[in-house]
């Protein structure tokens, strides 16, 4: 099948976005550096478009360890002046030091529940929700779920976590499946 007769969600509108969309968004993830790593970035998101996040994704990874948050986490203020100057980055003071922030807060969190996997899945018990949105116009920017998540986020010290950037999260790391029903990819999700 050619890509062009391939049916996907509406959003992908360039290869980057398309493989993120076809290999990465929705599939369940439970290793502690790639929830960390996507916490991160939809943070990072916050008031500019998912575009700009996935091209400057590298640099992420290069800037800030890999996202292992035992690195970051010892990040000292010159680490946040030498990201601040990295064009490979979003370069936002708040958002960068938000990350280190958010790595310690982790790090309690893995000491805590054994991992930050355990604790993120604990909250729709191990399994995904599965919506069935026929489109873009049904999908909310948050829900009951992902403001608790916020809030026990908040209240865990950590930053840039809003109600909306949970749900963002959440979709991305495949907590929900929020693929539109006609998308090839929500039937392949819906079976995981």
């Amino acid at each position: 099948m050619e890509n062009s007769e391939i049916v996907r969600c509406w959003w992908p509108a360039n290869d980057l976005a398309i493989a993120y969309h076809d290999e990465e968004w929705g599939v369940p993830v439970h290793d502690d550096r790639l929830l960390f790593e996507l916490i991160t970035l939809e943070g990072a998101q916050s008031g500019l478009s998912w575009d700009i996040v996935l091209r400057k994704r590298e640099g992420y990874r290069g800037g800030f360890c890999g996202f292992d948050p035992a690195a970051v986490v010892q990040f000292k203020s010159e680490d946040v002046e030498r990201l601040v100057l990295d064009a490979g980055i979003i370069r936002h003071r708040g958002k960068i030091e938000s990350t280190i922030n958010n790595a310690r807060c982790v790090l309690e969190i893995q000491a805590s529940q054994g991992s930050f996997s355990n604790y993120i899945w604990s909250f729709v018990d191990g399994n995904p929700i599965q919506n069935e949105w026929a489109g873009p116009g049904e999908i909310p920017a948050q829900t009951h779920l992902s403001k608790s998540i916020s809030k026990d986020l908040l209240n865990r010290g950590f930053r840039f976590v809003g109600p909306t950037t949970v749900y963002a999260f959440m979709q991305a790391a495949g907590l929900v499946n929020d693929h539109t029903t006609d998308c090839y990819r929500y039937r392949e999700l819906a079976n995981v």
